[in-house]
């Protein structure tokens, strides 16, 4: 039987604006199995897993669990934990790191704070201090959520640390696990589908010098679905590729037409028609689904360069 992502794959399904929402990213290692619900279903404590749940609801946080690639026998938490929160809007990009010997520190956080954007509460509350590290490569492997995101983002994450690269970890559930491997890019959000290890490298470089790959982009967590698409969409139609030179300032309309606004930071602004369309034909939307789906996509219908947008000199 065909897996969700050989589907999707074969289907061609496009991957522009499928990547998940989070203006603020909160990764916590947790070594050891993951559930289907990792915050609740692994070896960290359940009721802390409820309580950040409860904590980043609403605040634009996301909150991930990430491990180093390899084997996971149970041997237990490690007594100091690696804790990361990044901050992914463009013009206030950033990625703090500390560790820590307790994760029920992490309530201490003022998440509302820390969605939009403040480190402060991160420092205080940790001792976190700059990334000073490589970008870090995120790659799903949670095969109890979708056994795509194992069978093929365990392996990736495996040949990413055999080739040295420090700053890989496996993480939780990014979302779209149809579009394994999957792969977020910190500290911008970017998201990546059916990526290999030598496109995961391609981008890292990318990030180090200021600048996003386009091929297998799924889109900025900075900005919902619609935002996603129309972004790329510019980047593609300009070959704008600097990592923080656009921005989604608008967003009008629903579901099925948005009209979204992209600025960049030389003034010049775009007004982008976003459709949403249900996918055909009919498709596992998971390897677990007992049904096929049609999951929603979001189709770019027009980009228009404004006139008279102001420019800075």
């Amino acid at each position: 039987m065909s897996t969700c992502a050989t589907v999707s794959r074969d289907l061609d399904e496009p991957l522009s604006g499928t990547a998940a929402t989070a203006t603020t990213w909160l990764l916590l290692e947790q070594p050891g199995p993951w559930g289907a619900r990792a915050l609740v279903s692994s070896h960290l404590d359940p009721s802390l897993g409820r309580a950040l749940e409860a904590a980043a609801q609403g605040t634009g946080v996301r909150i991930a669990l990430i491990r180093r690639p390899g084997p996971h026998a149970d041997f237990g938490a490690p007594a100091l934990r690696q804790v990361y929160a990044a901050h992914t809007v463009p013009g206030r990009v950033w990625l703090h790191g500390a560790t820590t010997h307790d994760p029920r520190r992490l309530l201490d956080l003022d998440f509302a704070a820390l969605g939009r954007g403040e480190h402060r509460t991160f420092d205080d509350a940790l001792r976190g201090r700059p990334h000073t590290g490589d970008p870090l490569a995120l790659v799903c492997t949670n095969g109890k959520r979708d056994r795509c995101c194992a069978l093929l983002g365990r392996p990736l994450a495996a040949q990413l640390a055999a080739s040295g690269m420090r700053d890989a970890w496996e993480v939780t559930h990014l979302g779209g696990h149809r579009f394994s491997p999957t792969v977020l890019v910190l500290p911008h959000g970017y998201a990546y589908g059916r990526v290999d290890a030598h496109t995961v490298g391609e981008v890292l470089h990318g990030v180090q010098d200021g600048r996003i790959v386009l091929r297998g982009c799924r889109g900025s967590s900075a900005w919902e679905r619609p935002g996603q698409a129309a972004e790329l969409a510019v980047r593609e139609a300009t070959g704008e590729v600097a990592a923080q030179a656009l921005s989604v300032v608008r967003t009008a309309g629903g579901a099925p037409r948005w009209e979204v606004t992209v600025a960049h930071t030389d003034g010049r602004r775009w007004e982008v028609v976003v459709d949403q369309t249900a996918a055909s034909p009919p498709r596992p939307e998971s390897c677990g689904a007992s049904v096929l789906g049609a999951p929603a996509r979001m189709d770019v219908v027009a980009v228009r360069e404004l006139t008279g947008a102001a420019s800075v000199g």
